[in-house]
């Protein structure tokens, strides 16, 4: 009995969880409605919605959403009105201030630069020697083979300070 339990509990802990993702759903003053995974605008009523798409089991269909009789059936000027429009752009935590060609050729040239999050700078110039704080700031210490050292400083958030 007790090593069935135990054979159970394992087949459960076991077993591939399954994933769905949530996304916002932003309604603003005009009733516009727009999907995105980064959060919706002050202005706007925001709704979490669970976006969950099952693997189909034995190659059957399984229906996402049932129809009530004459839903689905809608004319062309009813269609237009209701079109979905999925507004999103991935937030770095630093302000968006380098932008993704910028930040490869970048990491190519092995630099820092202003508005890089920590986790570029790694790519770019991996593993830091040595990493200080003080007073909210970050510096990682670099040092390569002929003794020629290099230092980035980060703001309190995370990203490369630009000079000032």
């Amino acid at each position: 009995m007790l090593q069935s339990c135990c054979a159970g509990i394992c087949a459960f802990l076991l077993c591939p969880t399954l994933h769905a993702s949530t996304v916002f759903r932003c309604e603003d003053a005009s009733g516009h409605i727009t999907y995105t995974l980064q959060g919706c605008p002050v202005a706007a009523d925001q709704q979490l919605q669970s976006a969950d798409n099952p693997t189909p089991g034995q190659g059957k269909a399984v229906p996402l959403a049932k129809t009530r009789k004459g839903e689905g059936k809608r004319s062309k000027k009813d269609k237009k009105s209701e079109d979905l429009l999925v507004v999103g752009e991935k937030q770095d935590g630093c302000g968006n201030r380098v932008t993704g060609s910028e930040r490869r050729s970048a990491m190519i040239r092995q630099q820092a630069r202003s508005g890089m999050t920590q986790r570029d700078v790694e790519s770019s110039l991996g593993k830091p020697d040595k990493i200080t704080s003080q007073d909210g700031q970050t510096r990682y210490h670099y040092e390569d083979n002929e003794g020629n050292r290099r230092q980035v400083t980060f703001d309190e958030s995370g990203c490369v300070k630009g000079k000032h």
